[in-house]
């Protein structure tokens, strides 16, 4: 049974923060909108494609005919696909670390499997189809950096792992128009989060007293890691969301202003 809708008034009187990139954000901010929110848009990271694109398709035509192939996150599913990935074998299994990514392959007409609950990248090893991957080809599809944690539990357990970096994260440029935007945001502020990356940039790339004020407010994240690095940055209101699915945010924003039941 889908879940209702946030009304039109949800959000009113807040202001919700998209970091998400420029590129990636106009779901998040739809939504929103749609609950009353003011928007105002500060995007932590720019999606780049690889600089060596014939290198990520020869690695993506040479994983379409392993074992597993598993996608981190919806931009390595636009740009892997983009780059002509296309699965040779029917008993080649495609993995999803989340619901937003699966829907993106679904898209492509490309069945998925991601966690039922825990929407990250240990949720995604407690599926039962990694139990057992001893000798298996596995390729993970994704960007350099981040938290590269799946591909060695996956070949402690025995799998050929290989990494296809299909596009890069690089640090987006703050302006005085940003600074000025989040300055005067009518608070309280939500701030939606689903990258550590995003989050460590943030911090540095606001002006002092700016991001202390921006620390001082609510934190929507999309997992418990990124719950637990939030409060290492010395956010102490955060509110973890089921998934990264601009839908899951948007819902956990609302219920972090809603009412609460008197006891």
């Amino acid at each position: 049974m889908p879940r209702p809708s946030p009304s039109a008034t949800t959000l009113a009187g807040t202001t919700v923060i998209v970091t998400r990139p420029s590129s990636e954000a106009r779901p998040l901010v739809a939504l929103a909108r749609a609950a009353g929110a003011f928007v105002v848009r500060l995007p932590g990271l720019v999606l780049r494609d690889v600089e060596n694109r014939d290198a990520a398709r020869e690695a993506l035509a040479d994983a379409s005919g392993g074992d597993i192939v598993v996608f981190t996150s919806p931009a390595s599913v636009r740009h892997a696909f983009a780059l002509g990935f296309a699965p040779r074998d029917a008993a080649m299994r495609v993995l999803a670390v989340g619901g937003g990514t699966a829907s993106v392959l679904a898209r492509h007409r490309t069945i998925a499997i991601s966690p039922p609950e825990r929407q990250d990248g240990d949720g995604l090893l407690a599926l039962p189809e990694l139990a057992d991957v001893a000798g298996a080809r596995i390729a993970i599809v994704d960007a350099p950096g981040g938290r590269d944690a799946i591909a060695p539990a996956l070949r402690a357990r025995g799998a050929s792992v290989s990494r296809i970096h299909v596009y890069r994260r690089a640090p987006a440029r703050l302006t005085r128009r940003h600074h000025a935007a989040l300055a005067a945001a009518p608070r309280p502020w939500i701030t939606l989060l689903s990258s550590g990356e995003t989050l460590d940039h943030l911090g540095r790339a606001l002006p002092a007293d700016l991001a202390a004020r921006w620390r001082g407010e609510a934190l929507v994240v999309s997992s418990a890691r990124l719950a637990a690095l939030a409060a290492e940055a010395g956010f102490t209101d955060v509110t973890i969301a089921v998934s990264a699915r601009p839908a899951d945010l948007i819902e956990a924003a609302c219920s972090r202003v809603a009412p609460r039941p008197r006891s």
